[in-house]
């Protein structure tokens, strides 16, 4: 079993770098993904995080689907809501073109546990958002040691990152947003908007 550490400062829990999978193994097992646009299962876990966020945000609003995977299936789920989605990933689409405008939202779906630097990728993304924008992230969350242990979602070794409600406040606190949690997994945080502007 790999060894697992937690952070005593964001209470992240992650895998250290010697025992992670290279870059070739990790696109491998990404290539093995099966997840069907179509399905209406899949859709319904998708739904999780994409109907609070269209519900926050204008109708044309533009976007970014960070972490898009081989089979896009969020961003055509967002284009259906009338807004607006450029996609991103570093295996399947990977634009540079996408980090030189701002976005009025970010969603990352089941893409954050597989980032070996959290927090510069979270850099870069608070970075292109617009001020009042929304990064939505879900992710299977820790909340407890002894489920996690048992958990099938640590056996995926592209997964090195484990996140809980504490880390996505602890987020909130560090690039000074703020947060709502709309349902088990599923994080919002949104801009701040400048003084003047709102």
């Amino acid at each position: 079993m790999r060894p697992y550490w937690r952070c005593q400062t964001c209470a992240l829990v992650f895998v250290p770098p010697a025992a992670r999978v290279d870059t070739t193994a990790e696109k491998a097992r990404y290539d093995q993904h099966q997840n069907n646009p179509a399905d209406p299962r899949y859709r319904r876990f998708l739904s999780r995080l994409a109907n609070p966020l269209i519900a926050r945000v204008a109708h044309g609003a533009v976007g970014l689907d960070f972490g898009s995977g081989p089979g896009p299936a969020l961003g055509p789920m967002l284009a259906e809501a009338g807004l607006r989605v450029h996609l991103y990933d570093v295996f399947y689409a990977p634009d540079p073109a996408v980090w030189n405008r701002q976005y009025d939202f970010i969603t990352a779906s089941e893409v954050i546990e597989h980032l070996h630097h959290p927090r510069a990728e979270l850099d870069r993304l608070f970075s292109v958002l617009a001020p009042g924008g929304y990064l939505a992230m879900m992710t299977r969350w820790v909340s407890d040691d002894g489920a996690f242990m048992r958990s099938r979602y640590i056996r995926d070794p592209t997964h090195v990152c484990f996140y809980s409600a504490a880390t996505c406040h602890w987020i909130a606190r560090q690039w000074q947003t703020s947060l709502e949690l709309p349902d088990t997994d599923v994080a919002l945080f949104k801009t701040d908007v400048p003084t003047g502007t709102r």
